[in-house]
C-alpha cells in the first residue's frame, strides 16, 4: 500500500496499523530523508515486536535493549527525535513519551 493510500492522524501517525508494510516503510523513511539499512530494520522490528507484545509503543531504553542497539546509535540513525520517527515509519502508535 503506497503513502498516498492510508489514513493518518494529524501528527503523521498511521491510523490502522494494519496498513504498515516494508514497502510503506522505505516510503515514509525517504519522506524523512532516511535511507534504511540493515541497522534500521533491526531497530524497527524491535519496536514493532515489543509494541505486538506489550501493546503500546516502547520508549528507547526498552527499543535499545531488544535491538542490541546502543541509544547514541538509535540517534544517529534516526536523527530529530528517535522515538517519533521510528514510531511513524514502524507503524507503531506515538510514545505515550513524546510530547
Amino acid at each position: 500500500m503506497s503513502l498516498e493510500a492510508v489514513q493518518t492522524d494529524p501528527e503523521g501517525y498511521l491510523a490502522n496499523s494494519d496498513d504498515w508494510s516494508e514497502e510503506l516503510a522505505k516510503e515514509l523513511a525517504t519522506q524523512m530523508g532516511i535511507e534504511l539499512t540493515d541497522e534500521h530494520w533491526k531497530v524497527l522490528n524491535s519496536a514493532r515486536a515489543i509494541e505486538a507484545e506489550s501493546g503500546s509503543s516502547p520508549g528507547l531504553r526498552k527499543i535499545s535493549k531488544r535491538s542490541e542497539t546502543p541509544i547514541k546509535s538509535i540517534y544517529k540513525l534516526f536523527p530529530d527525535g528517535p522515538a517519533k520517527l521510528i514510531a511513524k515509519i514502524a507503524g507503531i502508535p506515538k510514545p505515550k513519551s513524546c510530547l
